[in-house]
């Protein structure tokens, strides 16, 4: 597993570093120096702003708790997010630091966990509405023919596929913890309480279809506030498109985006979607590899703080337990 996602990577790589070659560094540089530090700040600040939107949607569906505080789930969310999109971690990576994070804070792993299934499988389907709403865009805006309809037939085996494995949470969730419980109450009998603990918590949710359904408008919102960095991105580099359209591009690149999700950050799979995408809308394709560069610049600028603070943070705890243990010892 490990060996082939680092081949993955490795290939991403290759990929995105012949398509800089291939349309040119030069045109690329200058698109994305053309937004002046000032433009990149405003970018950043919405990348953390989304980090607490999405955050505030995994707040609503934990339970009532002594460490359900909202801070948390801003801090857990965005290092969730900066583990997937900075660290050689493919999304499912990020995921489980992220709930990791949120247990420094106080939250139990099994509460983190269990909610972050549930948070997952509602961004999931909020991730399909918005694809379907740009695949709507797309049929209205552009003539059918030749490379749309390619990205009109990749983006709907996404949709099919985001519903497959939403489908495949959902039954999960409502039946595979039944028999998580089952087998590890057989083979792992004094793990099996966290199977149960778990279990439990995600049922709790479940019951509470308010809060689920305020947590899928939230995570919709998030998906249409990436469309608004990009499409603030493209105004800053002079690229004057309506907003629709950054709608467009922003939802097909979330299709590819989850059909490569065992590749870290997408490496190679985003630049080459903004390069072929960019045509599309009328800007070229050195503009759609500013576009990919400038995000990344983005994420590792919000995430690298982040992650650093998330690593001090474990340190700290790793030190607590040692006092803990050395004071077990000598009492």
């Amino acid at each position: 597993m490990k060996l082939g996602v680092l081949l993955a990577a490795l290939a991403g790589f290759a990929g995105a570093a012949y398509l800089v070659v291939f349309v040119g560094f030069d045109s690329i540089w200058h698109a994305v120096a053309h937004i002046g530090w000032t433009g990149f700040g405003a970018l950043c600040l919405l990348g953390l702003a989304n980090f607490m939107l999405l955050g505030s949607a995994w707040y609503l569906i934990v339970p009532e708790h002594g460490a359900r505080r909202l801070l948390t789930f801003f801090w857990a969310r965005a290092v969730r997010d900066s583990a997937g999109d900075v660290l050689p971690f493919s999304q499912l990576g990020g995921m489980l630091i992220g709930a990791r994070a949120a247990t420094l804070r106080g939250l139990p792993l099994t509460v983190g966990l269990a909610t972050m299934v549930v948070d997952v499988t509602l961004e999931m389907v909020s991730q399909i509405c918005f694809i379907v709403g740009g695949l709507l865009i797309l049929v209205v805006t552009l003539p059918l023919e030749g490379r749309q309809l390619d990205i009109l037939e990749a983006a709907t085996a996404a949709i099919v596929l985001g519903l497959l494995g939403a489908g495949g949470f959902v039954v999960a969730q409502r039946r595979g913890f039944d028999a998580l419980e089952r087998i590890t109450a057989r083979f792992l009998p004094k793990t099996a309480h966290y199977a149960g603990d778990i279990h439990r918590l995600v049922a709790q949710v479940h019951a509470q279809p308010r809060r689920m359904v305020a947590s899928f408008v939230i995570h919709f919102c998030g998906w249409i506030a990436g469309a608004v960095i990009t499409w603030l991105a493209l105004r800053l580099m002079g690229r004057h498109v309506v907003f629709s359209d950054a709608v467009a591009i922003e939802s097909l690149m979330c299709a590819l985006r989850s059909a490569a999700v065992f590749v870290p950050g997408a490496i190679g799979v985003q630049e080459a979607g903004y390069a072929v995408l960019m045509p599309l809308f009328g800007m070229p394709a050195d503009i759609g590899l500013a576009l990919s560069l400038l995000r990344r610049a983005q994420q590792i600028a919000d995430g690298a703080p982040i992650l650093l603070a998330w690593q001090l943070a474990e340190g700290g705890f790793a030190a607590r337990l040692r006092a803990e243990r050395r004071a077990r010892v000598q009492g």
